[in-house]
């Protein structure tokens, strides 16, 4: 008897077993998890192949998780850092104002770009500055009149 015999007997009834080892569902990751697994991603020399598969998913998956990350905007760009002036002594301002015409005209600065000033401050822009820097110094010595 061949094994077609058994299946065509209609005494005989089937039994099938299925194991489900998964539960189906998209695994969902909070932007921390995302965050700190793209940041595992940063150290010279990680694999994101291993540490994609360390943490069960695929390389494109964690690939654009980088991807979304590096198009978020920067702290800097909402906040710009400043660094406190400190002035040693007190000078007229207009000996500054004389000193600084004669000082400008014999020396040339070395690097493109512009300069800008106003009430005995100086600002030299070199070429390349970020815009949103130059608008935040310029906002802010406009407050502090």
């Amino acid at each position: 008897m061949s094994m077609f015999d058994h299946t065509l007997k209609s005494d005989v009834t089937a039994r099938r077993l299925e194991v489900i080892t998964e539960t189906g569902r998209r695994r969902w990751f909070s932007k921390d998890e995302k965050a700190r697994i793209v940041e595992e991603t940063l150290v010279p020399g990680a694999v994101v192949s291993e540490i994609a598969r360390r943490h069960g998913l695929t390389p494109q998956q964690v690939f654009t998780w980088r991807r979304q990350a590096r198009r978020l905007p920067t702290p800097m760009a909402d906040d710009p850092p400043f660094v406190p002036a400190v002035v040693d002594a007190m000078v007229p301002a207009v000996a500054v104002g004389h000193e600084r015409k004669t000082a400008r005209r014999k020396a040339k600065p070395d690097v493109e770009g512009i300069e800008i000033e106003a009430e005995g401050v100086t600002i030299r822009v070199g070429r390349g500055a970020d815009v949103t820097m130059i608008a935040a110094i310029v906002h802010a010595l406009k407050a502090s009149r």
